[in-house]
């Protein structure tokens, strides 16, 4: 594509040096820069890719798209825009001739629950006959049997976002996507030329403060997904949450909304729910009639997450029936209340919110037995929202008999200083209660001296992630494989 093609639409302040050069690529690491790119300086929150303009085109760069003039060889043609790093969507959208027009692309988006419902939607449209491509936090994959590919971030860069649209289209041949698409990825609009047929809310709750500071701005960020619908496309909130009414304000008026709930009156809902250790039972309630639900999954997270499913298949008028028996199947999603022994019963999960842990330790609670005890292990990631910190101690303690507090991803902090900030929101430090460990390893070893075998465990925080981030180095750790080692004589 020639450059002029490719910025025409561009609301750019300046051309410098203009050549119509062919541009074969889009690149935003120096490093990583073919010959042909069109190379855009990112000004990130520790590096300005202005600084590596000259090693990109060292590497081959034909262009620079810049947010202002760099010094450089004069017959390099560069292009000035306000923001490169909500503009690079645009030029990415166009170098990929918007695939996601020529493809249902269903966002998913909320603060929990995001991943969960990518893949129950993923799997109601298979039953329906119809092949889905899921793009999210493990990666990308092309059928719920499906490997994942790597992706770096819950919602990739505009450049590989676009470039994997386009090959889900025009190379596996499939028309639906559902994506889950982060705060993150909005405020800098690495979704940018995207058009969405559908946008889910699953909730809205903390997560994140350290980047958007306040709730309000969190919440801004999430709104424009819905914003940017057009027409024709549907919208699907949850009724229950707090923020649900002003999610509903923002939905333009020519796009169609549906709500889903438990405790307030929505076009969706959930009643006379049950749990067990089996599943969770429920009667769903539509405008249609009442339908008995019986899932695989449990506790009260997995009843909305389903709800939201549910909602956005009959937004898309796939038949109930399919959805349900698609959802009836499904036996849960890695890392998500996923069972990996049975005496003690233990449960890893990704949690790693205040609402996110209050959600799967109130769901332990259900399948605990009467006579056995309820115990979290978890920590908090470092590097992140510090204020999270204190609110998820006074949950563990307020509902777990007992609490193995740990690390996390520290990350560049230091472990003892996020334990010490969790503790801070702790009554009391009673070693009945309280077990301190920063090694999560050696944390989860001392679950087999803690848990009796009719005990319920939960490790959370982690869920699916096969690494631990530490200050020096990112080293191979899965919670799941620990939790087996120690308890390998009840393993499933």
């Amino acid at each position: 594509m020639k450059l002029d093609e490719l910025i025409e639409h561009l609301g750019y302040k300046d051309l410098i040096n203009f050549k119509n050069v062919e541009i074969s690529g889009i690149s935003y690491n120096s490093k990583t820069t073919k010959k042909g790119d069109i190379f855009v300086c990112l000004t990130g929150e520790y590096t300005d890719g202005h600084e590596y303009a000259q090693n990109a085109l060292d590497n081959g760069a034909t262009a620079l798209f810049v947010e202002h003039k760099v010094t450089v060889d004069k017959r390099v043609p560069q292009v000035v825009v306000s923001s490169t790093r909500h503009q690079i969507a645009d030029i990415a959208d166009r170098f990929y001739s918007s695939p996601s027009r020529g493809i249902n692309l269903i966002g998913i988006t909320g603060t929990n629950g995001k991943t969960t419902v990518t893949h129950l939607i993923q799997k109601i449209f298979e039953e329906n006959k119809q092949k889905c491509a899921l793009i999210g936090t493990l990666g990308y994959k092309l059928s719920s049997n499906g490997e994942y590919r790597d992706a770096k971030h819950t919602t990739p860069q505009a450049p590989e976002l676009q470039a994997t649209l386009r090959m889900i289209k025009d190379v596996e041949k499939i028309d639906n996507v559902v994506m889950e698409v982060s705060s993150h990825a909005l405020e800098q609009n690495r979704v940018g030329g995207c058009c969405f047929d559908g946008a889910v809310l699953t909730n809205l709750t903390q997560d994140h403060l350290d980047y958007h500071i306040t709730m309000e701005n969190y919440f801004e960020a999430k709104a424009l997904l819905f914003k940017r619908l057009q027409e024709g496309a549907y919208a699907v909130i949850n009724a229950d949450d707090k923020w649900s009414e002003k999610f509903i304000s923002v939905v333009p008026d020519n796009v169609r909304k549906y709500t889903y709930g438990v405790n307030n009156n929505a076009d969706v809902m959930a009643k006379d729910i049950v749990f067990s250790l089996n599943g969770a039972e429920f009667k769903l309630v539509t405008s249609n009639g009442e339908y008995p639900v019986n899932l695989h999954m449990n506790g009260m997270f997995s009843v909305y997450n389903v709800l939201a499913a549910v909602t956005a298949a009959i937004a898309m008028g796939i038949d109930l029936s399919v959805a349900l028996k698609a959802l009836e199947n499904v036996k849960g999603v890695a890392g998500r209340f996923e069972v990996v022994a049975k005496k003690p019963l233990v449960i890893v999960d990704y949690a790693h919110t205040p609402d996110g842990l209050e959600n799967v330790l109130n769901s332990a609670r259900e399948i605990t037995p009467k006579d056995g005890k309820l115990i979290c292990l978890f920590g908090c990631g470092g590097d992140r929202d510090a204020t999270k910190r204190p609110k998820m101690g006074a949950i563990a303690e307020r509902i777990a008999d007992k609490i193995v507090i740990t690390s996390d991803n520290p990350r560049s902090e230091d472990p003892q200083q996020i334990i010490t900030d969790i503790i801070a929101g702790l009554k009391s430090t009673n070693p009945e209660k309280v077990t301190i460990e920063p090694d999560r390893g050696q944390a989860i070893a001392l679950l087999k001296t803690i848990a009796a075998n009719n005990d319920v465990v939960v490790i959370a925080g982690k869920g699916h992630e096969d690494y631990q981030i530490l200050k020096d180095r990112t080293i191979h750790f899965d919670d799941r494989e620990e939790a087996r080692k120690v308890f390998e004589g009840s393993v499933i």
